[in-house]
């Protein structure tokens, strides 16, 4: 109708990539970026988006990354041993091998992605690895504390 503006799906960032890490290149240390970063090579340390930014991580199937990921918007295709958390959104394709917990926003996978860990939803944005990390155990706890008083209640309305 007329004066009705649509709904639109926020933009993700497109393809352009200010770094590049490549196939014959290991990275040995934290990396912090801002931009894009794509990964052919290995980086052996966490890969951490400057705060605030709309930062894309895109890593190739020959790409590989040891420790923890943090980005806005992730794109993995290769493996990471560590675990990701992706504020905005993730994108696993159908190579990729995640050996750790995922915690996400929004989340695409590919049939043939591989997760060795958790994936755990999330609406706020995920800090950077510090005190604010996700702690699902507390959420399991009271939810065991929540059956247990309708276990208690049931049996002493009885």
């Amino acid at each position: 109708m007329l004066g009705k503006k649509k709904q639109q799906k926020p933009r993700r960032p497109t393809g352009h990539f200010d770094t590049l890490v490549s196939s014959r290149t290991t990275v040995e240390g934290d990396v912090k970026f801002s931009g894009g970063l794509h990964v052919d090579g290995r980086i052996k340390g966490k890969v951490v988006a400057e705060e605030g930014s709309d930062a894309v991580l895109r890593i190739s199937e020959v790409g590989e990354v040891t420790g923890d990921i943090v980005a806005p918007h992730v794109i993995i295709n290769g493996t990471v041993n560590g675990d990701v958390y992706a504020s905005d959104h993730l994108e696993l394709a159908e190579k990729a091998a995640i050996n750790g917990n995922v915690y996400y926003n929004l989340i695409e996978m590919a049939m043939g992605a591989t997760v060795n860990g958790n994936l755990v939803h999330q609406r706020e944005p995920v800090g950077l690895l510090t005190k604010d990390r996700p702690q699902h155990s507390a959420a399991a706890i009271r939810s065991d504390d929540a059956v247990e008083e309708v276990l208690e209640d049931g049996g002493k309305s009885e």
